[in-house]
């Protein structure tokens, strides 16, 4: 259940709205204490900040986008480089964020990356900088991205085998994929981590294949469980691949070792990988089980669209416009208040495992990972 704010900017069901909020600010809920952090009615402060900078992708993943593809935002309705600046100064110096992911739809096509990136490093205190990317572009600019502030890259890569990665993605792009994960290790960059999806019948079965290229490489590997965020509107439940299906079939060379650290927050529960009858440890290994093993009670996260609304929650309904009030003048302080409640009204979790649960409408391209 959502809380209704009453502010402007409220969107419910709506995918891609035609206008903005006025700039008018409302009061906020009298029940939200007045603490500076990013604090919900569950007692969860949001420190982890993902912004999307663009609703624009090169592939077209079966998972996420229709063939023909989707019509995206205009440039003007797109965050610019300085209010991208603004909001992270606010998310940094008054909520304390520490951690700030750059995602899209394909960020990497956003031209001014490189100083979007170099401006958010220089934000004191300085958070840490990742990005979420399909890698494909990733080449020619991985050097600049690390020379500007960049911390750690997050891949998307769902096979390793050119003819599946081109039924997914709906282009045979692999190798510039790959080309753009080694240049990321050759500019220096370290942590590197792939994403990854199975589905029943497409590559569930490469599940072992990509750890052991992934373990080979020194990267840390995650499985996602697939999430009713894709534009189409056919997920089910039944077809999924869940968290106990993946560690499954990664048993069948592998032993999996819950990590001793903490999980402090992360969407990702580490496994340590070893090979059967060996105790050497080879890497980690991460399942993101947000269908099935939820981890919602624990969410540290908020999100800002390209076109810059809070989305307190993947699966929500409801997002709180920020730009239309920047535009019309709105203070910092306005702004941070805006976000503040927006937060507080976000919902205990994504419900999906409830009668009654509906997808959103906006798909994951849409809304940023």
């Amino acid at each position: 259940m959502s809380v209704a704010l009453g502010m402007p900017g409220m969107r419910a069901g709506d995918p891609r709205p035609a206008g903005r909020a006025d700039g008018g600010v409302a009061s906020l809920p009298s029940e939200r204490p007045a603490v500076p952090t990013l604090l919900d009615r569950f007692g969860r402060e949001a420190t982890d900040l993902r912004i999307s900078l663009t609703d624009r992708c090169n592939l077209r993943c079966t998972y996420c986008m229709p063939a023909e593809g989707l019509p995206f935002l205009p440039p003007p309705a797109l965050l610019s480089l300085d209010e991208i600046t603004r909001l992270a100064r606010i998310a940094v110096t008054e909520f304390g964020v520490r951690q700030i992911r750059f995602t899209g739809g394909e960020p990497l096509l956003r031209r001014d990356l490189v100083d979007i990136v170099r401006a958010v490093a220089a934000l004191e205190p300085r958070p840490e900088i990742s990005l979420t990317t399909n890698a494909i572009g990733l080449a020619s600019r991985a050097q600049a991205l690390a020379e500007a502030g960049l911390d750690r890259v997050n891949v998307s890569l769902d096979s390793i085998h050119p003819d599946t990665f081109a039924a997914i993605t709906r282009r045979p792009f692999l190798d510039r994929v790959l080309a753009g994960i080694d240049a990321v290790r050759a500019s220096g960059l370290t942590r590197t981590k792939i994403n990854a999806v199975l589905m029943p019948g497409i590559n569930d079965d490469q599940a072992i294949d990509l750890l052991a290229w992934a373990l080979a490489g020194g990267h840390q590997l995650r499985f996602i469980e697939q999430m009713p965020l894709d534009a189409d509107h056919g997920w089910s439940r039944e077809s999924m691949i869940t968290a106990e299906g993946i560690r499954e079939r990664l048993a069948e060379r592998y032993t999996l070792t819950p990590d001793s650290a903490p999980r402090d927050g992360a969407p990702a529960e580490l496994f340590e990988v070893r090979e059967h009858g060996d105790e050497r440890m080879l890497g980690l290994v991460g399942v993101i089980a947000s269908v099935t093993e939820p981890f919602c009670s624990d969410c540290r996260r908020t999100r800002l669209t390209a076109e810059g609304a809070v989305r307190s929650c993947l699966f929500s309904h409801e997002e709180i416009d920020l730009l239309g009030p920047m535009r019309a003048g709105a203070g910092d302080a306005e702004v941070a208040d805006l976000w503040r409640g927006a937060m507080w009204a976000k919902p205990a979790g994504h419900r999906m495992n409830e009668l009654g649960f509906t997808q959103p409408e906006r798909p994951m391209s849409a809304i940023g990972g």
